[in-house]
């Protein structure tokens, strides 16, 4: 066993905030610290750049633009540290996260990288934030220890596997699936991701409806459902396993259910549908309900149950779309 590596934290930051002092604050009182803490100003905001200049060993500004894969990027060129550990400018970090990333790492040097998850206890308090981010809390708790995507809130990878893969994807200019994209292309080469659920980070976002429904259908279900209808297939990670894929298919049942329901075939459909659902959510409910009690845990359903929707929606377009492009290429 070879001992802890020198970490390096990069963080991409794009505007000011409370979210991003918290951030700050809790990057000084990392202990031990990082070797090195590269921000990178992405769209060099003057304003951001001063905010951050106290907290980091070296400010990047960015003139344009370019989205957190690019600054990401960018920042890991200067480090110096044997391992990269990215986090996003909307997370509060644990004091002790340079020492379990170092650790974990150490322990394992067969790894190349490992993420962690969010807490459960979201910095936001309204309903929408604390649901969604204690949906990412769950799934990462229950997904297997041999990961297939990164993540770029709370990951760690080693240098020298960063720069073979020629690191995040720049094509994603806005916050996406560039972590998850990367994460796919180690996991390709051969490389191994642990989730250390036990690494835990505090997401301090506030989620509205407007932003919730924008950010899963456009920056994740689109992207990644191309993702995966170009390239890597199915990977039973996170919340693409076959689970997720069944909650999808029986939401598609419910709503055909629902359009029959003036016959007694379609309101049965409708009803076995939303069952089947309630059944395959039980572990999900109940993690809801010990957290936050038995009414917020009721009013999850209709939500996800919408983002099963939407998410099988997309995911029909995409494939319909790459199929009918393959074939006209094809016929070509």
């Amino acid at each position: 066993m070879s001992g802890p590596p020198s970490l390096s934290l990069v963080l991409p930051v794009h505007r000011d905030g409370p979210e991003l002092r918290r951030c700050l604050a809790a990057v000084d009182a990392l202990d031990p610290a990082p070797v090195d803490v590269v921000v990178v100003v992405d769209g060099a905001d003057p304003q951001v750049v001063e905010r951050v200049r106290p907290h980091a060993t070296e400010v990047i500004p960015l003139t344009t633009r370019g989205g957190p894969g690019r600054a990401r990027n960018i920042g890991a060129r200067s480090v110096r540290g044997e391992v990269l550990l990215f986090i996003d400018a909307d997370v509060e970090v644990r004091p002790d996260l340079v020492a379990r990333v170092a650790a974990h790492l150490g322990e394992h040097p067969e790894v190349d990288a490992l993420i962690g998850s969010y807490d459960d206890s979201p910095g936001a308090p309204n309903f929408l934030s604390q649901y969604k981010n204690l949906l990412n809390h769950f799934v990462h708790h229950r997904s297997r220890r041999e990961g297939f995507t990164f993540w770029g809130a709370c990951g760690a990878i080693r240098r020298t596997a960063f720069t073979a893969l020629g690191g995040f994807d720049e094509a994603y200019t806005e916050p996406s699936i560039e972590d998850i994209e990367l994460g796919q292309r180690l996991r390709a080469a051969g490389g191994r991701i642990h989730v250390v659920p036990e690494i835990q980070v505090k997401h301090l976002k506030r989620w509205t409806a407007t932003s919730l429904v924008r950010a899963d259908v456009l920056s994740r279900a689109l992207p990644w459902s191309e993702l995966i209808v170009s390239r890597t297939g199915f990977d039973d990670d996170l919340n693409i396993d076959r689970a997720g894929r069944a909650k999808v298919a029986a939401t598609g049942a419910l709503l055909l259910g629902m359009v029959a329901a003036r016959r007694r075939p379609g309101r049965r459909l409708a009803a076995a549908s939303a069952g089947t659902l309630l059944a395959l959510d039980v572990p999900l409910l109940r993690f809801y309900a010990r957290h936050r009690g038995l009414p917020f845990a009721a009013a999850t359903v209709p939500w996800l149950w919408l983002s099963y929707a939407y998410s099988g929606a997309v995911f029909g377009y995409v494939l319909l779309r790459h199929r009918l492009t393959t074939g006209r290429t094809s016929a070509d």
